[in-house]
């Protein structure tokens, strides 16, 4: 892929930090109104929670986890990070592909379920826990960019002498 021009990736930027925020967001919303249903003794108050749930689960679950793993790899692929070169990115995006297929396969199917039943289960509260901590994890990865390059990206970046040269003889 080309790089991306500048106004074009900063604009690409800001939606996926936007989108990826909202989906912090959203889980943690889902977290707030599982405890809610799971703790409560309320048969009405939990009703209404699970289906606040489903609410969250059928328009914004899919959609906000599908537009932050593809604003990912269109950054990743149209900049200099590149999609393999960096541990951290390379972590992101295996994190983020498969947390979206565990909300589009589990995490809504499950909330659905619920949703029928108007009952909670400790899945309700299991299931955005872990949501929440891996996007702080993404987020904090983002930010701190840990780990060095991959081998890959050592390769990419290593003058092409280099390669040639035995060790310790330049």
């Amino acid at each position: 892929m080309k790089p991306l021009k500048r106004p074009l990736r900063r604009g690409v930027l800001v939606a996926h930090v936007a989108v990826s925020v909202s989906w912090l967001g959203l889980t943690v919303g889902l977290l707030v109104l599982g405890l809610a249903a799971f703790l409560t003794a309320d048969a009405t108050l939990a009703q209404a929670t699970t289906r606040a749930m489903k609410l969250f689960g059928d328009w914004l679950v899919v959609p906000v986890a599908l537009l932050s793993l593809v604003s990912g790899l269109v950054l990743s692929l149209g900049t200099p990070w590149g999609l393999a070169r960096h541990r951290w990115v390379w972590t992101k995006f295996w994190l983020t592909l498969i947390t979206t297929g565990l909300s589009a396969f589990s995490l809504r199917p499950g909330i659905n379920e619920v949703a029928a039943r108007g009952a909670a289960d400790i899945d309700l509260v299991v299931a955005p826990s872990v949501a929440t901590a891996t996007y702080l994890f993404i987020t904090a990865i983002s930010v701190l960019k840990p780990w060095g390059p991959t081998r890959r990206g050592r390769r990419l970046w290593q003058p092409p002498h280099a390669a040639r040269t035995p060790l310790g003889h330049g």
